[in-house]
């Protein structure tokens, strides 16, 4: 057999496995093989001794009790290589600190405010939804980075808010919020939804105080992660200043980069053609359709 297992290019071991396998399909007595070794009821120290998993246990349930009482299972076993010089992989800790009832319960995440995913939406009209970002810039002069945080309205494409500067926190966001909210809004207008990804200026406490002020209350909406596509209008806005801004300037100082940032968002509000605008700037869109000169739209997002 050896020999024919070699002229068909078989190894032996592939084919009494297989072997052994079809005789168990067919009641054979391979069908009442075990299935695999047994797990030993003991494990060795270093200096070869054998010490029973009830020992073991006994020891494991003490230094809960004892000064390692916050030790997960890995921390356990090495804690009795130390004390006992017992050899425990961490396989067989964790099993014993399962059954034992010792592992460590997961934390539960105290999340103060609600936070709700992206949903779709149908914007008929300014002031609906507000993507809001953060993009970052380089100061050549100083090699150090500087922060643009800003938002932009998704149905005329207007900038509506933005800060500048060498950080950009969560308190930084939420003034700069707060205060497009006072320009853009009449007293009495609904709030518009505020959808962002998941930085940690947007899942602060701060952020989330802001949305839920009495006086004017914001539904805030994160994207998935790996999702920019969902907040595509401020990463299409991040884009074009990367192109037609950031890549053709030379920053020496952050004063001259504050400048360069402010003076192209006044461009691109006022006097940038838009392509899907109608071939108008975003503040001349934005009156073309208060003056009732366009033709209801939606857009789907």
């Amino acid at each position: 057999m050896t020999l024919v297992l070699r002229i068909i290019e078989v190894q032996p071991s592939t084919y009494y496995a297989h072997k052994k396998r079809l005789s168990g399909l067919l009641g054979g007595p391979a069908a009442i093989t075990t299935s695999g070794r047994p797990i030993p009821s003991y494990s060795l120290t270093t200096g070869g001794l054998r010490v029973s998993d009830l020992q073991i246990e006994e020891w494991l349930s003490e230094l809960v009790e004892g000064e390692e009482n916050g030790y997960g299972y890995r921390n356990l076993a090495y804690a009795l290589w130390v004390q006992q010089g017992l050899i425990l992989n961490h396989k067989k800790a964790y099993r014993l600190c399962k059954k034992l009832g010792l592992l460590q319960k997961k934390p539960v995440k105290n999340v103060k405010y609600p936070r709700h995913l992206a949903r779709n939406r149908v914007v008929t009209g300014p002031n609906q939804l507000w993507q809001i970002d953060i993009k970052y810039g380089y100061v050549h002069g100083y090699d150090r980075f500087f922060f643009i945080f800003d938002m932009i309205d998704v149905f005329d494409r207007c900038i509506v808010g933005y800060h500048v500067g060498a950080s950009c926190t969560a308190k930084q966001v939420c003034a700069t919020l707060r205060e497009a909210l006072d320009r853009r809004l009449q007293p009495g207008d609904p709030s518009p939804v505020i959808r962002s990804d998941n930085g940690p200026q947007f899942l602060s406490d701060v952020f989330g105080e802001l949305c839920a002020e009495t006086q004017r209350p914001l539904e805030h909406e994160r994207i998935p992660p790996k999702t920019p596509n969902m907040n595509a209008y401020i990463e299409s806005f991040h884009s074009i200043l990367e192109r037609d801004l950031y890549a053709k300037r030379y920053f020496e100082t952050f004063e001259e980069a504050y400048e360069a940032v402010a003076a192209y968002i006044e461009f691109y509000n006022e006097r940038r053609f838009h392509g899907s605008l109608q071939r108008l700037s975003p503040k001349q869109y934005q009156a073309a359709w208060k003056a009732g000169k366009l033709k209801p739209i939606e857009i789907t997002l």
